[in-house]
């Protein structure tokens, strides 16, 4: 940890994200508008994800977030991704951001989750 990340950060949102969904969760990556870096990965997974390409693409969230921004349906909060074996959750505040992986689990535990993201990266 630490490349573009802080390691107290790193330790927040790791800590933050196991404490919100438990076993559950899969991965944490932390990225910024160039730069991504995995924070956590669960010991049964294999590193072999496209971290580049999955960063990528929620980088597309900087320019959703400000398209939102003066909606009616009020400020951004965070996106799912629905998959078959389990979920994508992003959050972005200002410049920066994290997804989370995670097995199936309940759906009102990732508002918890994307609750909690933000509360850590607004901290920063």
């Amino acid at each position: 940890m630490g490349e573009i990340v802080s390691d107290d950060l790193a330790d927040q949102l790791v800590s933050t994200c196991r404490t919100a969904v438990g076993d559950e969760l899969r991965s944490v990556t932390y990225f910024d508008e160039n730069e991504e870096e995995q924070l956590y990965l669960r010991g049964d997974l294999e590193a072999d994800a496209d971290l580049v390409g999955f960063a990528d693409n929620e980088r597309l969230g900087f320019h959703s977030q400000a398209l939102y921004e003066e909606t009616e349906l009020g400020p951004y909060q965070f996106t799912m991704r629905v998959f078959d074996h389990g979920y994508l959750t992003r959050v972005i505040v200002g410049d920066h951001g994290a997804f989370v992986t995670t097995d199936a689990m309940e759906m009102d535990r990732f508002r918890e989750l994307a609750s909690a993201m933000g509360s850590v990266l607004e901290g920063e």
